[in-house]
C-alpha cells in the first residue's frame, strides 16, 4: 500500500507500472474529474521524461513542450509510449512523443518537444536582465496541503507534495504554490527508461495551474484543459517547482490559465492551458 497525504510519508509505488513493454497508470495517477482516468500532470511527466531519455547529438535541454490531451488516459490499462525524432541536429532537436492504448493504438496524449543545445562556454554579461524573483515563501516554510474534500482517496495529489503560498485548490483567483513529486514515476529500468528528471517535474507542475488558479468554483463548474504548453529558459535547481497561476473564463465556455514557473532561484518559464468550461 502507498502512503496517504495525511501521514506525510512518500508513496513507494510508481505512478506508472511497467507491464512487459506497456505502461499502466496506477491509482497514484488518478485525476479529480473522473476516478477512472489520470490527472494531466501524470502523462505530462511521463512524456517529458521520455524526451529526456532520447539520445541526442549534443547535450540538450528541453525548452518547449506542447501537449495535446486528446483523450482521457485510463487507469489500469496497458499503454504504449512512442518517441520519434522529427528533426535531428547538433543545435536543435524536435521530437514527437505519444501515449496510445496498447490494444488498438488509440491516441491519448501527444507532445511535440523542442530541445536546444547547451554549453558551458558562453561568457555572458553579468548585468543581463533576469526573469523574476522566487515566490515570497519557500516550501520549507509552508505546511503540506492536507486532504481536500472529495479528493481524500489516492490520486496524483498523493504522489505530489503541494505547499500553497496563497489560494486553495479549486477556489477561483490567483494561486501560488510549490510542487514536488514524491512518488517514483515508473518502475522501468534500463538506459533509455523514463525517469523523474527536472523537465518531467516542471511538466507535471504546469498542469496544476487551473487547480490552484481556478477560473470558477470547483463543483458547480468544470474547467478541463485539453492542452498544456510549457516554455523554459532553464531547469529547476532542485526537486521543488513553483507555480503562480491565474485563469479567465468566458460565458461562451472557453477559458485560459496562464502560469509562471519557478524555483528557489526565481522564474524559469511559463505554462499555458486552454480551458473547456462547463457546468459541473
Amino acid at each position: 500500500m502507498t502512503a496517504s497525504p495525511a501521514n506525510g510519508s512518500a508513496p513507494t509505488d510508481p505512478i506508472f507500472h511497467l507491464d512487459g513493454d506497456a505502461y499502466v497508470a496506477t491509482s497514484l495517477a488518478r485525476g479529480p474529474w473522473d476516478p477512472t482516468t489520470a490527472h494531466g500532470g501524470a502523462p505530462a511527466a511521463l512524456l517529458a521524461a521520455a524526451v529526456d531519455a532520447a539520445p541526442a547529438l549534443a547535450p540538450m535541454q528541453g525548452v518547449r513542450l506542447t501537449y495535446d490531451l486528446v483523450r482521457p488516459v485510463p487507469l489500469a490499462t496497458p499503454l504504449h509510449l512512442d518517441v520519434e525524432v522529427v528533426r535531428e541536429g547538433r543545435r536543435i532537436q524536435v521530437l514527437d512523443t505519444r501515449l496510445t492504448t496498447a490494444t488498438d493504438g488509440t491516441e491519448l496524449v501527444r507532445c511535440r518537444a523542442l530541445r536546444i543545445r547547451t554549453t558551458d562556454d558562453l561568457a555572458l554579461p553579468t548585468d543581463r536582465p533576469t526573469a523574476g524573483e522566487p515566490l515570497p515563501a519557500l516550501p520549507e516554510a509552508l505546511p503540506r496541503l492536507a486532504a481536500t474534500p472529495g479528493l481524500d482517496d489516492e490520486g496524483f495529489w498523493t504522489a505530489v507534495d503541494v505547499r500553497l503560498v496563497s489560494g486553495r485548490l479549486g477556489d477561483p483567483g490567483v494561486g501560488r504554490g510549490w510542487f514536488q513529486i514524491i512518488a517514483p514515476l515508473t518502475d522501468a529500468t534500463g538506459e533509455h527508461a523514463p525517469t523523474l528528471t527536472p523537465l518531467a517535474r516542471v511538466a507535471a507542475c504546469g498542469d496544476f495551474g487551473n487547480g490552484i488558479g481556478a477560473p470558477l468554483p470547483m463543483g458547480p463548474f468544470r474547467y478541463i484543459n485539453p492542452d498544456l504548453t510549457v516554455d523554459l529558459h532553464r531547469l529547476p535547481v532542485d526537486e521543488w517547482v513553483s507555480l503562480e497561476a491565474h485563469s479567465v473564463a468566458e460565458p461562451h465556455g472557453v477559458g485560459l490559465t496562464t502560469g509562471t514557473l519557478g524555483d528557489r532561484r526565481g522564474v524559469l518559464g511559463t505554462s499555458l492551458q486552454s480551458l473547456f468550461i462547463d457546468a459541473g
